[in-house]
């Protein structure tokens, strides 16, 4: 979809470009690859593809790579962000969020590389500036981790 059609609320998937036209983040930390499945203002499924070659897997754990769990939850938020921007039309206007709150945070599997992350997010509730999610990551159908999380949204343009 090019910018010039500006209805967000009909896009179903995002890709990596459209993905950093929305988030601010750049590598080593966006943690998301595409962005499906999206029901603007209800929920959207991440995928984030792990690969052995990203920087954490260096020192968690040297012979034994897994994700750390923070990275798992950003990835979750960072699914929800793109949902956000794309609900309230901030696709090119450099949106940052910032985390308020999370609980019942729990990581049920290991997340190594060559696995398939795929990150559930649902709203609970949602307005201008502050948004509370559900979030689950799983791999090949297993839970991963779940959490619920609080983001407020800086519009930076007013």
């Amino acid at each position: 979809m090019t910018q010039a059609a500006a209805d967000w609320s009909a896009v179903t998937d995002v890709d990596i470009q459209l993905i950093q036209r929305i988030l601010p983040h750049r590598y080593p930390f966006l943690m998301i690859d595409r962005v499906r499945a999206i029901v603007p203002g209800e929920s959207a499924v991440g995928i984030k593809n792990v690969t052995v070659n990203e920087p954490h897997f260096t020192g968690h754990f040297p012979g034994a790579p897994i994700m750390p769990g923070v990275t798992i939850i950003e990835a979750m938020a960072q699914t929800a962000a793109v949902l956000v921007g794309l609900t309230l039309d901030l696709v090119d206007k450099e949106p940052l969020v910032y985390f308020m709150a999370m609980d019942g945070v729990k990581f049920r599997r290991k997340v190594v590389p060559g696995d398939v992350l795929e990150l559930h997010v649902a709203v609970r509730r949602g307005s201008s500036r502050v948004w509370k999610f559900t979030g689950q990551a799983r791999v090949a159908g297993q839970s991963a981790a779940e959490a619920e999380f609080t983001a407020m949204i800086d519009r930076r343009d007013g």
